[in-house]
């Protein structure tokens, strides 16, 4: 049991992780070259030795001259050959540093010219630890569950997540096991007697097939340019969930499948919904798939939405369902022609992931999706959304930048323009680039062409440059004679000389509360404003339509990095983020809270138990923090070997009847057995 739980005030899960999407060396990465049009895989798995091995034909084009073909390649996986279009063996150099082969190409390849390229190639994938991301399980062949990502490289990859292409794939491998691609299947039986031995004309590196059993070929085509390079393989249970109004399957392993019916049902009305407001959905069909949980916490390809095993259980994720689903419109369908176009998928998404969540469960929570969003968009803004290509991707910058920046953009966008609108443009946006990879001025021209007007200066603050305003306000209120009510007279002062937005004020009077939209220039903006009863109070932006920062988002975005740190296992760093937390809001439970966690990591249990008790002195906020300080403070007493002080701890836990992330569960467990340090991890 973990005792950094709960992850409350956290970005989502999907973002906790360090997703492979770029080289190594990406932020150095040379000038792509060459832009692949298509594969064709062959590819045989051994799941109990964990072994792949393939051919796999790659049809190139030429961007520029060139002389030497860079592809991606997973570095447990060793080309034993590549020959040209003609047939001729090329020499091959691996670079494991940066997870490439370069093929020279003894004749060269002019700019704009097209040829192929057929790769054999084997390995054994049974670890992370030569993943593109060590750590992370982005190709992992096994008899359980195999899961071979497109971010995992497993075959020879151009320019990931930009480079758009078709694919023809077929997977061979134990007749038992069900393979989940992009496309509709076919499927051959392969005889085990010849399962072992190679077809004639069929490479030897294709002979991975174990001795004995019965094979099947599972082919999958998908012939329009997107990123169908994800397989996924096990023993699933396939089902068709009743009433999603859409051709939804779910293949979950036995132990959650009593969880497919409402799980399927969330991802049809996720389809349904963003079909309405984009336009129809790239593809009829769509496949929820599990994930083991030593992947990535989501995965998706066109048709594919995956979610890992921890998400699926008797409380829905649908967030978490709703941001995967939509990205079969952005991602699947409309994708970033560049890295600094990024945004325009997964920002995409997380806005998307917003709406869909305002449309089910309302106004509250899209509110606090969209504060979600305000706490990763500062968390990391040294960097301008518009050079985000810059930044190390597997950074926790650029996954914030790009996600929740990018999201944070739609929310003030969508305020900018009005709700018609703004709905116009993102459904004009799908539709017009379905199939596509766009830039953020195709986006820009998309929006301003239904604005009526340009939005430069829109893109130009929130895109081009740093920071949030800090507002603040003051003013005067003079009664009007004739009783014609008061005006106010003031001055709305933030900290950015560009700074241009519509602001609204809320004023609270003594009868009725009032709004009024003012448009924001620069450092000081003067208003007046005139309203029947006596205003009492004065708030600019009331309802956060604007990225802004405040003393809260400090404390926030403090506690954002700590926990992130702490997943990268710098300790020291995360106490530091934490304490700015507390500069932020001395009388932070959650701040205090975090910073037991680390001393309790670190063995420091007086200083832990000193920060847990402190977090129960605090504002108590977020509420669970009482509960899981109890349980914390008995894990603590038993520890060190004071089991009355740590049952009493229990039992207040017991006492708060808030079983936030199972909490109570826990204080229930501990006051039956007495909590043994070793089995914290």
């Amino acid at each position: 049991m973990s005792c950094t739980r709960p992850q409350r005030w956290a970005l989502p899960a999907l973002l906790l992780a360090v997703l492979a999407i770029f080289p190594a060396n990406g932020v150095a990465a040379e000038k792509v070259r060459l832009r692949v049009d298509s594969y064709d895989i062959d590819a045989t798995l051994n799941p109990r030795a964990h072994k792949l091995a393939a051919t796999a034909k790659v049809t190139f084009t030429a961007l520029d001259d060139v002389n030497v073909a860079v592809f991606e390649l997973h570095n447990d996986l060793r080309p034993t050959k590549v020959t040209d279009a003609a047939g001729k063996t090329l020499s091959v150099e691996r670079v494991t540093p940066d997870s490439t082969v370069r093929v020279a190409l003894p004749a060269g390849l002019a700019k704009g010219s097209s040829t192929w390229l057929t790769f054999e190639y084997e390995g054994t994938l049974d670890s992370a630890d030569n993943s593109p991301v060590p750590g992370v399980k982005l190709a992992y062949v096994s008899d359980d569950t195999t899961t071979l990502l497109y971010a995992g490289r497993w075959f020879p990859v151009s320019n990931y997540g930009i480079n758009r292409f078709t694919a023809n794939i077929r997977i061979t491998l134990p007749a038992h096991m069900l393979v989940i691609g992009s496309g509709t299947p076919t499927q051959t039986a392969v005889a085990a007697a010849t399962a072992a031995a190679p077809k004639k004309g069929t490479p030897a590196v294709l002979t991975g097939a174990p001795q004995g059993l019965p094979q099947k070929t599972w082919t999958f085509n998908w012939d329009k340019p997107s990123f169908p390079g994800t397989i996924i393989a096990g023993v699933f249970q396939e089902s068709k969930p009743a009433g999603t109004g859409a051709d939804v399957r779910v293949y979950f392993k036995p132990l959650r499948q009593q969880f497919a019916q409402v799980y399927g049902e969330t991802a049809g009305k996720a389809l349904a919904f963003y079909s309405g407001i984009y336009g129809p959905a790239p593809s009829a069909s769509l496949k929820l798939v599990e994930l083991p949980d030593d992947t990535i916490p989501s995965a998706w390809a066109p048709e594919i939405a995956a979610i890992a095993s921890r998400a699926i259980g008797a409380k829905t994720n649908y967030r978490l369902v709703a941001n995967t689903v939509a990205h079969q419109w952005w991602g699947a369908s409309v994708s970033p022609a560049t890295r600094n176009d990024w945004w325009l998928q997964d920002g995409f998404a997380r806005f998307s992931e917003a709406r869909y969540v305002e449309d089910t469960v309302g106004q509250t929570g899209y509110e606090e999706i969209a504060r979600d969003m305000a706490v990763g968009s500062l968390a990391y803004d040294s960097v301008p959304l518009s050079g985000i290509g810059k930044l190390d991707p597997y950074s926790p910058e650029f996954q914030s930048l790009t996600t929740d920046k990018g999201g944070a953009v739609l929310h003030m966008l969508r305020y900018v323009m009005g709700e018609e609108k703004f709905t116009n443009t993102m459904r004009g946006f799908a539709l017009k680039f379905a199939g596509k990879s766009v830039t953020v001025d195709d986006f820009r021209k998309e929006a301003e062409s239904h604005n009526g007007d340009q939005l430069t200066w829109f893109f130009s603050q929130w895109l081009d440059s740093t920071g949030a305003p800090e507002f603040k306000t003051k003013y005067s209120v003079y009664r009007l004679g004739s009783n014609k009510g008061f005006r106010v007279v003031g001055e709305i002062s933030q900290d950015l000389d560009l700074f241009r937005m519509p602001v609204e004020l809320r004023i609270d009077t003594d009868g009725r509360t009032e709004t009024r939209r003012i448009e924001v220039v620069g450092t000081n903006s003067p208003f007046t404003v005139e309203t029947f009863g006596r205003p009492r109070r004065i708030v600019v932006d009331p309802d956060d339509h604007v990225l802004k920062n405040s003393a809260d988002l400090r404390l926030r975005t403090a506690i954002l990095r700590g926990q992130q740190l702490i997943q990268q296992g710098d300790l020291a760093e995360a106490l530091r983020e934490f304490q700015k937390g507390l500069d932020a809001n001395r009388n932070s439970s959650l701040a205090h809270y975090r910073i037991a966690e680390v001393f309790f990591l670190q063995h420091n249990y007086q200083a832990a138990a000193n920060a847990y008790r402190e977090s129960l002195n605090g504002d108590g906020e977020p509420r669970w923090t009482e509960v899981w300080s109890h349980v914390q403070l008995g894990k603590i007493f038993d520890t060190t070997g004071q089991r009355e002080r740590a049952t009493n701890e229990y039992r207040q836990a017991l006492q708060t009847n808030d079983n936030t992330e199972g909490a109570m569960d826990e204080a229930r467990k501990y006051l039956q057995k007495a909590f043994e340090k070793e089995k914290a991890n």
